[in-house]
């Protein structure tokens, strides 16, 4: 007859006993494993490269769209290969600035990167409350990204670019929703999408094309700005007080020799060639001699703050797509900074802040943050999140930029604006030539910057853009004849559209 254990219990010995207390360690300690693995390494191992399945679950179902207005600029592509799904894209080139690329191989740029969780359904707020579904872990559908995009607009904009190297970036003053934006040469994202030999051979060849067709003109390529820069010049003439009547004589020399230099700083036109000329006048025959000398009276500290309030120096103006720095330096000698007041020296814009500079003035001083998109919804059309107006930042007074909006006028009624000219609209604008390159020896850079509004109309005009043509054949190369008539067809898409 067998003995009871320790305890009294019937069959079980000791080593029993420890085998079972040791299962029930491992038990334990498998247990704490997984919870260390699914818990506080999920995002790790999620996020690695060698994991495939992260990867093959992003493209297993169509990714959201991208939309203008209510029609998408986006699909998702059916494969027969690995990835069920790639990206498609319905007018590629014309939107590439906007959208971006998604590629199987070479990752996301632009609203496909910005919004990426969101379009492969991975986004936290895409989740619903679905058991099911948590116990399943079933990805959710992609969301989808509305835009702000106007279409006439970018149409126009694209259109009127052609096949010049340039960009067009245009603004609703009221809101900062952006209207247009576009960059061209253009390139179509959806060649390669996939990540085949035609996907390699399509990214080679535009990576190595010397147009640069995947440089975004509009966002990342920083230009000096030439005399579209003497409106924020003007506008720290008038919020400094250095001018207190656009219509009086100056005290600016001619010739106006730079300081501490005996090189004088020389007008394009001879109308310009006299002292004493009025800031009115300067603005329409756009005087280098003028601004320059506005500029040293106005001080560094002064005009770098006035050119910071519409988006100079600021590293991180996202829309949420984040763009290039526009510089105004604040460490320079009057001699520079006589050069910087007329747009050239260091100065240098993307066609964003120079888009912002004209649509805060067309906005009564107050820019607002400029923005790409509307809003953010599930696949059912549920909101996510909606984009509200913000300001970004109070540049001049109202009574300030009522005077830039007159001198604006003037250049375009009166002026070298006079290709922006639209029937039955009233339109803002100012011309700029800036040279670039060893000596100068660069093609000029043409530029325009203007808003408009229905004549007579006192609202807020409902669109300001900035327009820069950086290489073209054409004899003629000046912000007058290249890039105010594509200002005008953005203006009149918009004007016409509402």
């Amino acid at each position: 007859m067998k003995g009871n254990g320790p305890q009294g219990l019937p069959g079980i010995s000791i080593t029993g006993r420890r085998a079972g207390t040791f299962c029930l360690l491992l038990v334990a300690a498998l247990c704490v494993q997984a919870t260390r693995v699914q818990v506080f390494e999920a995002d790790g191992l999620n996020g690695n490269s060698a994991n495939q399945r992260a990867v093959l679950e992003r493209y297993a179902q169509p990714r959201g769209d991208i939309l203008v207005g209510t029609a998408p600029v986006t699909t998702s592509v059916s494969t027969s290969g690995r990835y069920a799904y790639k990206r498609g894209y319905t007018d590629g080139p014309t939107y590439a600035a906007v959208t971006g690329y998604s590629s199987q191989a070479y990752g996301n740029t632009q609203l496909e990167g910005t919004e990426d969780a969101l379009l492969t359904g991975t986004d936290g707020r895409l989740a619903g409350w679905s058991l099911r579904d948590a116990v399943t872990r079933r990805q959710n559908p992609g969301g989808d990204v509305y835009t702000t995009l106007n279409r006439a607009a970018q149409e126009a904009a694209m259109a009127g670019l052609g096949r010049q190297q340039g960009a067009v970036a245009a603004i609703e003053p009221a809101t900062g929703r952006i209207l247009a934006l576009a960059s061209t040469p253009s390139y179509d994202p959806g060649s390669f999408a996939g990540y085949g030999s035609a996907d390699q051979e399509a990214w080679n060849r535009l990576r190595t094309d010397p147009a640069q067709p995947m440089l975004n003109r509009a966002l990342r390529q920083t230009y000096p700005p030439g005399s579209t820069f003497k409106v924020v010049t003007a506008a720290a003439a008038l919020a400094a007080g250095v001018v207190t009547d656009p219509a009086a004589p100056t005290a600016a020399p001619f010739p106006y020799v730079l300081p501490g230099t005996t090189t004088p700083l020389v007008n394009d036109t001879a109308v310009c060639d006299r002292p004493g000329r009025s800031l009115a006048d300067a603005m329409t025959a756009s005087c280098n001699s003028v601004f320059g000398y506005l500029g040293v009276r106005v001080g560094l500290d002064r005009m770098a703050a006035t050119a910071e309030g519409f988006g100079f120096n600021d590293p991180r103006l996202d829309m949420p797509v984040r763009p290039a720095r526009s510089n105004f330096d604040t460490r320079m000698d009057d001699s520079q900074l006589a050069l910087s007041s007329i747009g050239q020296f260091d100065t240098a814009a993307t066609p964003l802040v120079m888009a912002m500079v004209a649509a805060g003035i067309a906005n009564d001083g107050t820019v607002m943050r400029p923005q790409l998109v509307d809003r953010l919804t599930k696949a059912d059309g549920t909101v996510v999140r909606r984009t509200e107006p913000a300001v970004y930042r109070r540049a001049v007074t109202p009574e300030v930029a009522g005077r830039l909006r007159k001198l604006m006028t003037d250049v375009v009624e009166n002026g070298t604006g006079g290709s922006a000219r639209i029937a039955g609209a009233e339109v803002g604008g100012k011309t700029g030539t800036a040279q670039h390159g060893v000596d100068n020896s660069g093609t000029p850079y043409a530029w325009f910057i203007a808003w408009a509004r229905p004549a007579g109309s006192t609202a807020v005009p409902p669109v300001a853009v900035a327009v820069v043509v950086a290489d073209s054949d054409a004899t003629d190369v000046s912000g007058g004849a290249l890039a105010a008539p594509i200002a005008r067809s953005v203006l009149r898409a918009v004007l016409g559209s509402r």
